[in-house]
Order: C-alpha cells, then structure tokens, then sequence
C-alpha cells in the first residue's frame, strides 16, 4: 500500500489543459473520489498514476517513489475500467489469472491467489464460464477480482459501474467499499455520480474544467461548500441559489428580506447569492413568494420546482406525507436559516464573516 501524490501537475493535449496545477495527496489506504462533469480531468489524472498518459508538467509519486519516467507495468497498481476489458475467449479463471500469468506467479501460488480473489466477490461458481455468459454485475465483479489478485500498492477504478443497472449499481458500491475495507488498499475511484462519491468516499475531491474545487469528507462537501460550483454540483437536487444584497444584518431576496442567522452576521453590505439545500426549504404561510412550475413525485419525498420573481429556480424537497402543491400555484416559501450560506457574486467562493 502507498499514499499517491499529485505535485503541481499538469497535462495539456495541444493548447488545452486538461489537469492545470493540481494539488492532492492521497492517504495510504484512502478511498479517495475523483468527482466532476464530463471533461473536468478526472480520468486524465487517473491516467497519469497508471502512466497511460505522460505528465506535462509537475510530478506524480507513489509512496516515495516519483513515477513520471515509471514504465506502467512497473507501477504495481492495477486499474479498472468501465468497459470490463476482460478477455472473452478466456474463462472467468483465465482471466483473473492473467496478470499473475504476465507475473510470472509460479503456478500453485497462482491458482490459490485467483481461487482467493474469486472467493472475496463470489465467484467460485462462475470460474469455468466465458465473459460471454456472465450478467453486467458478474463481469464487473470478475474485473474486480483480476485487479485485487495482483495485490497492488493503489486501485484506480475509472467509472466501473456506468455500465450497470440501477440495482447492481447500488450493490456492486457497496461490494466495492466492502472491499477496500477489507484490503486497506489505497484507491482512486473516478465517477461523475455525486451519490456514489458520498456514498464511497473517504474524502472526495471535486474537479471542474481541470482545476481541483475542494477536497473535503463528503458531509464537510456537501455542508461548507467552498464555492458555488461545489454546492450546486453536490446533492441531489443541488443547492438552491438565490441572488440577493446584504445591508446590515438583512438580505434583500427576490420578494422578500431574510434575517441573516448568526452565523452569516457580519458580512459586507452588496450583492451577494445566498444559498440553501431543498431539504432547508418548505411551503410555508410566509416567506419568499414563488410559482410553483413542476412537481416531481419521487415515492418517499416531492420536490417541487418553484420560480421566484425574478426567474430563479428554488427546489423544494418535502416528506411524503406533506400537501403536495398544484402547478401554477402561488406559494409563499420558508427557509431554515440557520442552514443558509453565503456566496460573492463575482468570484463564487463561499463567504464567512471576519474571514
């Protein structure tokens, strides 16, 4: 096991920077997310740990080891990907054996590692069929196995359940964090399923156009925010975002004032975008009037999606058991303030008085 250390890296293909100076260190023995949109640099970071794509500028290590100049095969991480890559002329025991076989494990060793391997996901009755023959779910855990049967110092995983269904997404997650307890293996995992990051994740780190946004534990994410890409990004429905001006102790909001809380006295009067969780939101008597422009009924909670006077979107999420709103309605929303955060219009960043 080896803690892994981006230093300033960077990777450009021609005039565009796909990672641009990044800082992370990764725990030994840390689930660490990558997190983003499409084309953020997630993958390309993992790339460059596995030595698949050179680094442009900065250095990455493993344990003490700087590793730009590694050859791949001497990395000792093992990678899986979201297409499976498995070998679909070899059996399932075949193909967990194969990089021991490029190893050089001697035999008997081999087929105990790949029996261990095959046993740890519950593959022992799958050994003789072809990838051919096996659900999403098995073909994945069956690249699983071939990764942990190398016994490697770090696990990259690159969006390995993307192919999967609902169902076998939500237990082939909770196999995987199984998993890495179990093992203690450093691991990178890339997704850009906010749910599967706060699920999995030791800490997740949030990436957006190549730049690192934040990296925090997912709660300390999902609750402080370092700016409004994070907050918005985080949660599902993302946090609520309304524009507004300060003036003393006040905030001015579309329809409405809102006495600051406590916790957000203190901050220069101006422009400012307050924001708040549709779990922090609720049809009240009072409050900021809104239209109500859709309601999605999602079983155990509603959200209903609510314009403000201005055409801000505020996202309501409330218990089954609440007065479901019709379209078209004028509806009055609370808000909890004690859960309200603050944002500068210009540079996004979350705001905190005295700071």
């Amino acid at each position: 096991m080896a803690r892994v250390t981006f230093d300033g890296v960077s990777k450009s293909f021609g005039g565009v920077a796909a990672v641009d100076d990044l800082d992370l260190c990764i725990a030994d023995g840390e689930l660490m997310v990558l997190l983003g949109p499409s084309g953020c640099g997630k993958t390309t970071a993992l790339r460059m740990i596995a030595g698949l794509e050179d680094v442009t500028a900065g250095t990455v290590s493993i344990g003490d080891a700087v590793v730009n100049d590694v050859e791949p095969k001497d990395r000792d991480v093992a990678m899986v990907f979201q297409s499976y890559a498995l070998y679909p002329h070899m059996t399932v025991r075949r193909n967990i054996e194969f990089p021991l076989r490029q190893q050089r494990v001697p035999g008997e060793e081999r087929v105990r590692r790949a029996r261990d391997a095959a046993s740890t996901l519950g593959l022992e009755d799958l050994l003789d069929r072809k990838p051919g023959q096996l659900s999403g779910g098995q073909r994945q855990r069956v690249a699983l196995a071939r990764a942990i049967v190398r016994e490697p110092k770090v696990f990259l995983m690159d969006e390995p359940l993307s192919n999967l269904d609902a169902t076998l997404r939500v237990q082939t997650r909770a196999d995987i964090v199984s998993l890495q307890r179990r093992l203690g293996t450093t691991t990178i995992y890339v997704t850009h399923d906010q749910v599967e990051a706060m699920t999995m994740g030791h800490r997740i780190a949030v990436l957006r156009d190549g730049r690192l946004q934040q990296v925090a534990p997912p709660q300390e994410l999902y609750e402080r925010p370092a700016n409004t890409f994070v907050a918005s990004f985080l949660g599902s429905p993302g946090m609520n975002l309304v524009p507004s001006v300060i003036d003393g102790d006040v905030a001015t909001v579309p329809g409405a004032r809102i006495d600051l809380p406590a916790h957000l006295r203190g901050l220069r009067d101006g422009p400012t975008t307050i924001g708040f969780r549709p779990e922090a939101a609720s049809l009240a008597p009072s409050g900021i009037p809104a239209r109500v422009d859709l309601v999605e009924l999602l079983g155990a909670e509603t959200h209903a999606i609510c314009s403000l006077q201005d055409g801000t979107h505020v996202v309501v999420r409330q218990g089954h058991r609440a007065v479901r709103p019709d379209l078209g309605d004028h509806v009055t929303i609370g808000v909890d303030t004690a859960e309200l955060l603050a944002f500068d219009t210009e540079s996004c960043e979350r705001l905190d008085p005295g700071k």
